[in-house]
């Protein structure tokens, strides 16, 4: 049997009610029918404070529920010891990248990316954040969050 090195992704959006509890759920999901659930693991923050310790947005919990994905964390902010506990940081805009850079431990050098950076269809790039729209944005930002954490899998498993 080979072994396969273990790897760790944090996904962040501002509040880590929305777009990166999706983007964690998703992506379990992906690791888990991956069979890759014992060597890979995912959890989400946010670069602000202001819903620590909620569950993910109603509208959230609702999409992935249709698409059969099950939101586990509660809110959370971005801590300095993040920078050394995950191989991967990735954001779902540039402000949140930017906030993620200033966050930064000096001396670590943890990769920061995009999550839409690995979408066969990156249009602008970014994840926008669906909290103040209608239930659509939040289908549009599961389709998206879906078909990058599809590539962003290929990705994790290839450099494992």
């Amino acid at each position: 049997m080979t072994a396969h090195r273990t790897s760790s992704v944090l996904f962040v959006c501002l509040g880590n009610i929305c777009r990166s509890p999706l983007a964690e759920g998703v992506f379990l999901h992906l690791v888990t029918e991956a069979g890759a659930a014992e060597r890979i693991t995912v959890d989400s923050a946010g670069t602000g404070a202001w819903h620590v310790g909620e569950r993910p947005d109603p509208r959230s919990l609702e999409v992935a529920a249709r698409h059969g994905v099950h939101l586990p964390g509660h809110a959370r902010r971005v801590t300095s010891d993040d920078f050394r506990r995950f191989d991967r940081i990735v954001a779902m805009d540039r402000s949140n990248l930017r906030n993620l850079e200033a966050l930064r431990p000096d001396g670590v050098a943890t990769p920061l990316e995009l999550l839409r950076d690995h979408d066969p269809e990156p249009g602008d790039g970014e994840v926008p954040d669906p909290y103040y729209g209608g239930e659509d944005g939040f289908e549009r930002v599961y389709a998206m969050v879906r078909r990058s954490c599809e590539a962003l899998l290929d990705d994790v498993l290839t450099d494992g």
